[in-house]
């Protein structure tokens, strides 16, 4: 007996020791959940795996990355609708093979053609509601879908589409987030129209593990599918759309929804130490991040190290600089001459830059004196190599709690996101597009495809694409890595439906921050927090030239996954 006591303390300390080192990782940072995927024939990332594997599925049938973009986003649209579907905005930057060359979409809807300030005004309002029926404008995703096939695609569109019908009408098991969400979702909208039968099978949220169907959503894909996206903007759906929304109160027309067209938009960039990073122009919010990288390249953030307090500092302080600016000129181009060839320029970013205090955290900025002029993110890309960003939501989680009878789909709540102060470039006005917060991204190198990109939640997207491009360039991470990494966000600036930054914000960090450079933070007069589960959702996939393989990674805070063959 004694002889066995030795012998079972080596076996205790053996698997000890085995269960220590398996916490850590043999390569890379020990804050990287997994590696990276790696294939050669084509890649698809987005926060579902059944959506991922849907666009897989494209791909071997034949399809392009395109093709596999708005398959995937129609089965998000069915099986993350806490995020985002067809009542919803649509934005994607597309790098072609056969051009070689990146192509912009803003897909994005308008408001109401006879809604205006005055109704507002006359009602003593100062705020649009977040929900109901006045925030909802004419969504946009389906006509995105089909200008994206109309130029690229090459499937048929009830090929694209069909997985996710039968995923509809056959039912799919509910993700633990997802349950998460739509529990939460049952609980604010359970009483408004049409919502239980939709979302509440039996009368009850639907829950992890739950099977999911909605045939009602399965009728719609089929029309779309079979009468294109004059099915959705003008035919039965679009009237239905409309008597509900007027019923209620609101003022989307069948008129608005068929009167409504996507715009082809140039990407614009900036140049971060060799590496051409590109964002779609107002209304959305994309050259936010690049004027904060603009900002950041005027120091040594590879010195810095990640994590630091400097970094940490100067980034926040870039991002005050850069919102303000978002806050004032950020808005629907047609209505108005933005100055963004200013904004997103280097000399403008070192007159800002002169204003940040190495020391002290500032209270307040004021935008620049210029001369006038929740969410999903998914990538795919495919053997000939086409790439595709594309974002998609129905803002503030599910959208506006209006569910058409029937359809199987809430719309978006994007007007709440208008200014009610006159004379603001974003104020509302007929026919105009809100201020966006959804934002697609891409780098390219020596004019050549890197690293299609994106991630969501709200205001963090710019901070967090920004951080996203100087974990890669400046900290040298790996796809997966660069996601993984502890995030910073920053709440408190100006927005672009009115009101200032007078109290300096405050500064939420992610867990993984050294508790030393918290106290530094405070030191410098931040005001530093912490907030469960608003640091973006990321997918991306980086190609690599000289080996001929697609890299991909997902976000490990949400369900996603990246896959390819």
């Amino acid at each position: 007996m004694k002889k066995l006591i030795p012998q079972f303390l080596t076996v205790i300390l053996t698997l000890n020791s085995i269960a220590l080192q398996s916490q850590d990782r043999i390569t890379g940072h020990n804050f990287a959940t997994r590696s990276e995927v790696i294939a050669k024939n084509g890649m698809v990332a987005t926060s579902h795996p059944l959506a991922t594997q849907i666009g897989l599925d494209i791909l071997k049938q034949g399809g392009n990355a395109i093709d596999a973009a708005i398959a995937a986003n129609a089965a998000l649209g069915l099986m993350e609708p806490t995020g985002c579907g067809i009542g919803g905005d649509l934005f994607a930057i597309v790098w072609s093979a056969k051009d070689q060359k990146l192509y912009g979409l803003n897909a994005s809807g308008r408001s109401p053609s006879k809604l205006t300030l005055q109704y507002f005004t006359d009602k003593g309002m100062d705020k649009i509601p977040s929900h109901g029926p006045l925030p909802v404008s004419v969504p946009g995703a389906v006509d995105g879908w089909f200008e994206l096939h109309g130029k690229f695609g090459t499937l048929e569109m009830d090929k694209v589409l069909a997985p996710a019908i039968a995923y509809a009408r056959e039912g799919f098991p509910v993700t633990e987030l997802i349950g998460y969400y739509l529990t939460a979702s049952a609980r604010r909208f359970k009483d408004y129209p049409n919502f239980a039968d939709t979302y509440m099978p039996n009368g009850q949220p639907l829950k992890k593990g739950d099977v999911f169907k909605n045939p009602n959503l399965a009728n719609t894909y089929e029309k779309i599918a079979k009468g294109g996206r004059d099915a959705f903007y003008k035919g039965e759906i679009a009237k239905t759309i409309a008597d509900f929304i007027q019923s209620e109160g609101g003022f989307l027309s069948k008129r608005d929804l068929s009167d409504h067209k996507s715009e082809w938009v140039e990407p614009v960039s900036t140049n971060y130490r060799g590496y051409d990073v590109w964002e779609l122009p107002p209304n959305g919010q994309g050259i936010a991040a690049l004027q904060i990288l603009n900002i950041m390249e005027g120091y040594d953030v590879k010195a810095m190290g990640f994590g630091s307090t400097d970094y940490i500092h100067y980034f926040t302080e870039a991002k005050k600089l850069a919102f303000e600016d978002r806050a004032k000129y950020y808005a629907d181009p047609a209505f108005n001459q933005l100055p963004v060839a200013q904004l997103i320029s280097k000399e403008y970013a070192e007159e800002r830059r002169k204003l940040v205090s190495p020391d002290r955290a500032s209270r307040r900025y004021d935008a620049g004196k210029l001369e006038q002029g929740n969410t999903i993110y998914m990538t795919t890309a495919d053997k000939e190599g086409n790439m595709v960003s594309l974002i998609q939501s129905n803002y503030r989680g599910m959208g506006s709690g209006m569910v058409p009878p029937g359809l199987g789909f809430m719309l978006q709540d994007r007007g709440e996101l208008f200014s009610l102060e006159e004379g603001h470039y974003n104020v509302i006005e007929p026919s105009k597009r809100p201020f966006h917060t959804i934002i697609p991204a891409f780098i390219t190198k020596d004019g050549k495809p890197w690293v299609s990109f994106g991630l969501m939640g709200g205001a963090m997207q710019p901070q967090g694409h920004a951080q996203v491009v100087m974990n890669l360039v400046d900290f040298g991470m790996n796809l997966q890595e660069t996601g993984d990494a502890p995030r910073m966000q920053h709440t408190g600036s100006s927005q672009p439906t009115g009101g200032t930054m007078t109290d300096g914000g405050q500064v939420l960090l992610e867990s993984g921050i050294d508790y030393q450079v918290i106290r530094n933070l405070m030191g410098k007069g931040h005001r530093v927090g912490y907030s469960r589960g608003s640091y973006g959702g990321y997918q991306a996939i980086m190609w690599d030239a000289e080996n001929g393989v697609y890299y991909g990674a997902s976000e490990s805070r949400k369900d996603g996954q990246a896959a390819g063959y």
